[in-house]
């Protein structure tokens, strides 16, 4: 199970370790974004410190109808104490995990400042 809390902007957030190929780690907030259909993204010095690897390039359209292009590399999360390989874009906002890191999973949020976010195991049931 991960747990977080929301803030005074409403936002649904949780702590993360992140881990590039040579070992760097970093513990980071992250918003949950459901709007957001990719796993995660770190802003551009949190990748370059990391030493992620460039797996390709990606093209989102925003919702101001303009294009950003971003690249997308390999980075393990630790999510609810298994390591997880995912691809995570590089774009200059605050980290956000997106649907798919979400996947297989149950999203509850009490959405109040200092209101509880758990996010469990689709197959261990609904939170209580």
């Amino acid at each position: 199970m991960i747990t977080g809390t929301v803030n005074a902007d409403h936002e649904a957030i949780i702590r993360l370790r992140v881990q590039g190929p040579t070992g760097h780690e970093h513990e980071i907030n992250a918003i949950i974004d459901t709007g957001f259909n990719g796993f995660l993204t770190l802003p551009p010095p949190l990748v370059s410190a990391l030493e992620l690897t460039r797996l390709s390039r990606g093209r989102a359209l925003l919702a101001n109808g303009s294009e950003e292009l971003f690249d997308i590399h390999g980075v393990t999360v630790f999510w609810a104490g298994e390591e997880r390989h995912v691809e995570v874009d590089s774009v200059a906002s605050v980290p956000l995990v997106g649907m798919s890191l979400l996947d297989g999973h149950d999203l509850h949020i009490q959405v109040a400042e200092g209101g509880h976010v758990i996010i469990q195991s689709s197959e261990q049931g609904n939170p209580s």
